[in-house]
């Protein structure tokens, strides 16, 4: 569900917010337990507001109306008191690390959290850890050299199916997968990169603010290149800036990148000379450890086409001057503090935060990301028991089933079309709390006195280690986020779906919540990752993984007219007079949101008549108050208007409108035509 990345902002604490908004917990069966949860939530209603008028502010309103956003965050809400409250938890696990056997992988844990937040010994060794890279921009002599050092700063830093994530600075970005037409072989895919700023809107647009922005942005590069003390930073910034707008300019837009028919882009290596002249390629892939790959898949060909171009055309003291920036401002956390302050002064602009977050945080991201699973199992022994497992999945199975007698009852669809979706269902791989086995970071060196020294090797490691993959068996229960992560996530290609552990807490789910409370948070949740493989880029994949159109002519006409009335009824959604939420940009989140919440109302009765109980109306309002609780969220105006831009998830008081299309909620709440969020009812759509 997640996903745009921004440089400053810790992953665990702000990124996936803007990604997905997340459960909370009502219970029944503790009394106490189930009192306070209801004071909680009646607390922040607001039944001044009808709930067919407005149903999230019905729900979250009295809450909106008194919350208040530290200076040093952009959003606050449910979701981010959960990442407050395992980021604490991941802190003190970190701590305990520090204190182990020296050597072991548990010590590697500790000593990498102790030098990265070691700012005063950071700030003693001043530009010194910088200058062998800056020392190996300034020798290059020409194109090729040029390429080869462009080749061999590649990094595994991209997934654009899982995690969405297709922001790097490096001048393109490699993700290791299985291949579209072979999931049974690892494939090297290439990806669009080298842009300082989220995406190619932020250099094209001619919105005033972005226009504002822009010269902001090169008065930030002169900054940073004045700290490193570059001769003639501002003139250097220029250069830089006029490369990124020319590289911006052969960029594919967030919405086409969705569409995995379009990254469906096989090339041989000899394909690169004649798609993508300028580059020497040979050169490139020798110095990437990719010189033996036969087959690349090209997820951005008009982006490899252009930057190679300009490898070519643009001269060589201008690429130094880019590079030197990059190099600079993918490192500031490990660089003195002045470097990070002048960071913060400028992206911040971008999400609105006042002041930044405790330098802890930041570390604990930087750790989580170089030695992730090695922190999850610690995470795991302490915050996961055997029964929330067991629970967790036996909500799985009953969301399965529910999802797959959906289909099952679907008279638009042909039953040879039917039989391939029910198969993807039977043969999805569900993981839940922790991967079935863990990541070896033997070869991980790390020095507690080192922190610029360690993330540069751990980036190397990763990287090494995705291209490992490359003549193995393709391991279909590999997980693509920490145990630790509040997050969960769907992998088409895998046919697979994960809920981390730390997803996996209350209020999210809790063993002593009512049916209609977990089913409404959690199950909503994962019937969003089940419908994930059946959305407008999922449904494109089988049930081995294979990119493969298994659907009828007529059948696949009906999905995309429903999934255009989709787009048609979330373009309509405007936060801001001069922006509107991209409907198309949004679709498959949108079709998760929809066919997520109704297979999780599905499933929830059948867990009631399973039990033998009965469910009265107050549980039919708890379902969906539990749903809209989950989303309980307040941000900036300045994160609102980057989420809209750059992120794949409309914004949350819009997402929680996916119950305009049940027919349950109307009944639930009793919503009658002529109040603002009525929909007639030819008008709900329903795709699966």
């Amino acid at each position: 569900m997640n996903k745009t990345k921004f440089a400053l902002k810790p992953i665990a604490s702000v990124c996936l917010q803007v990604m997905l908004a997340l459960p909370f917990m009502h219970c029944s069966a503790i009394a106490a337990v189930d009192t306070a949860a209801v004071v909680k939530k009646e607390v922040g209603m607001d039944t001044s507001v009808l709930p067919g008028d407005d149903f999230y502010r019905y729900v979250n309103g009295g809450w909106l109306k008194n919350a208040v956003i530290p200076d040093h965050k952009t959003i606050i809400g449910n979701f981010d008191s959960l990442i407050e409250e395992s980021d604490n938890k991941v802190l003190k696990l970190i701590q305990q690390a520090g204190k182990a056997e020296p050597g072991s992988a548990v010590r590697k844990v500790g000593d990498f959290y102790a030098a990265h937040l070691n700012i005063d010994a950071i700030n003693q060794l001043g530009q010194a850890p910088l200058q062998n890279e800056m020392q190996s921009i300034t020798s290059l002599q020409d194109k090729i050299s040029l390429a080869n050092y462009l080749g061999k700063h590649l990094r595994a830093d991209v997934d654009p199916i899982n995690t969405a994530n297709i922001f790097t600075e490096n001048l393109f970005g490699l993700w290791v997968a299985q291949g579209f037409h072979d999931p049974k072989k690892y494939m090297p895919y290439l990806l669009q990169g080298g842009l300082g700023l989220a995406n190619r809107e932020y250099y094209l647009s001619s919105n005033a603010k972005m226009v504002e922005l822009r010269k902001n942005y090169v008065a930030y590069i002169a900054a940073m290149l004045k700290l490193a003390d570059v001769a003639e930073p501002e003139a250097a910034a220029k250069r830089v800036f006029d490369l990124e707008m020319q590289i911006a300019k052969g960029h594919t837009n967030r919405e086409a990148t969705s569409d995995v028919m379009q990254a469906d882009n096989t090339w041989s290596m000899a394909d690169f000379g004649k798609k993508a002249p300028g580059m020497d390629w040979a050169t490139y892939f020798k110095a990437a450890g990719l010189d033996e790959q036969k087959k690349f898949i090209i997820w951005h060909p008009s982006a490899l086409k252009t930057s190679s171009a300009l490898v070519a055309n643009t001269a060589l003291a201008s690429w130094q001057d880019y590079l030197r920036f990059h190099v600079i401002n993918q490192r500031v956390n490990v660089l003195p503090q002045a470097f990070f302050e002048q960071k913060f002064k400028f992206y911040s602009a971008l999400s609105g935060a006042k002041a930044p977050q405790p330098r802890w945080k930041y570390v604990v991201t930087a750790t989580n990301e170089a030695l992730g699973e090695e922190v999850g199992k610690l995470y795991v022994a302490e915050n996961f028991s055997p029964e929330a497992k067991r629970r967790v999945n036996d909500m799985v199975t009953n969301l399965l089933t529910a999802f797959g007698e959906r289909v099952q009852a679907l008279k638009w669809m042909t039953p040879a079309t039917k039989q391939e979706a029910l198969a993807k269902i039977k043969a999805t791989y569900v993981g839940v709390g922790y991967p079935d086995k863990w990541r070896d970071y033997s070869g991980l060196r790390v020095d507690v006195n080192d922190a610029y020294g360690n993330r540069e090797r751990a980036q190397e490691f990763e990287y090494r280690r995705a291209l490992a993959k490359f003549g193995q068996p393709v391991d279909p229960t590999e997980w693509c986020m920490n145990p630790q992560l509040v997050n969960a996530v769907n992998m088409p290609m895998q046919n697979a779906i994960n809920f981390p552990a730390a997803y996996l807490q209350s209020p999210n789910f809790d063993l002593n919540a009512s049916d209609a409370t977990n089913y409404g948070a959690l199950g909503s949740t994962i019937g969003h990752e089940i419908s994930h493989g059946f959305d407008n880029s999922g449904s494109m994949f089988d049930a081995k993984g294979e990119l493969r159109n298994w659907w009828s002519k007529a059948d696949l006409a009906h999905f995309k007219a429903s999934s255009k009335a989709l787009i048609a009824q979330f373009n309509q959604y405007r936060p801001f007079p001069d922006l509107a939420v991209n409907g198309a940009q949004t679709l498959g989140e949108n079709i998760a949101d929809l066919a997520g919440l109704m297979a999780a109302y599905d499933a929830y009765h059948a867990s009631m008549k399973q039990k033998g109980l009965a469910i009265t109306k107050e549980d039919e309002k708890e379902f969906f108050l539990s749903y809209a609780y989950s989303w309980r969220r307040k941000m900036r105006d300045e994160t609102l208007r980057t989420i809209i831009i750059t992120n794949e998830h409309a914004p949350v008081q819009y997402r929680i409108l996916t119950v305009r299309n049940l027919d349950a909620w109307y009944d639930a709440f009793a919503v009658q035509p002529g109040q603002k969020q009525y929909l007639a009812p030819k008008n709900r759509v329903k795709i699966w």
